[in-house]
């Protein structure tokens, strides 16, 4: 001890130092966390929420990126079209429907097409629920599509 005795005061300081900072940051603690407990959960808790949007947002708002694949026949226009007179014959189409088909795959709608044949509406429409049977079709566009993968409209037509 006789060796401490000089530096006794300067411990003495040191010591009460250390209990003041000690109690200072025990004073901030109780400030900080025990009074201002409340602050602190609600902070927490809107802390949680803003990261729970963020990550929502992401999810709903990230377009979905999926790649589909149409493959599609793509016909070559044949310079010298010549009518499939067999597969006309096997489906029992006459002239006149086929003029009506004609007209359709040109984009005509049904008066159109009795104006230009000189017929009654009615009659077009006879000859396209016909020529829809025959092609075993339900709509105009796909008795035109089956009439051009059957050759008996050019592939340019419409």
């Amino acid at each position: 001890m006789l060796k401490l005795k000089p530096y006794r005061e300067i411990l003495n300081y040191a010591v009460s130092m250390a209990a003041l900072l000690l109690l200072l940051r025990w004073l901030e603690f109780r400030l900080l966390v025990l009074e201002h407990r409340l602050e602190i959960y609600i902070s927490i808790i809107a802390l949680l929420f803003l990261l729970f949007g963020i990550w929502l947002a992401n999810k709903v708002t990230k377009p979905k990126v999926e790649t589909i694949v149409v493959e599609k026949e793509i016909r070559v226009p044949i310079e010298n079209f010549m009518l499939n007179e067999t597969e006309l014959q096997l489906r029992n189409i006459s002239k006149r429907e086929l003029e009506v088909l004609t007209l359709m795959a040109q984009g005509m709608s049904n008066l159109e097409i009795a104006q230009q044949l000189f017929v009654s509406l009615n009659t077009v429409k006879t000859h396209s629920a016909k020529l829809f049977e025959k092609l075993e079709v339900k709509r105009r566009t796909q008795a035109i599509e089956t009439a051009k993968k059957l050759q008996l409209l050019p592939p340019t037509l419409g």
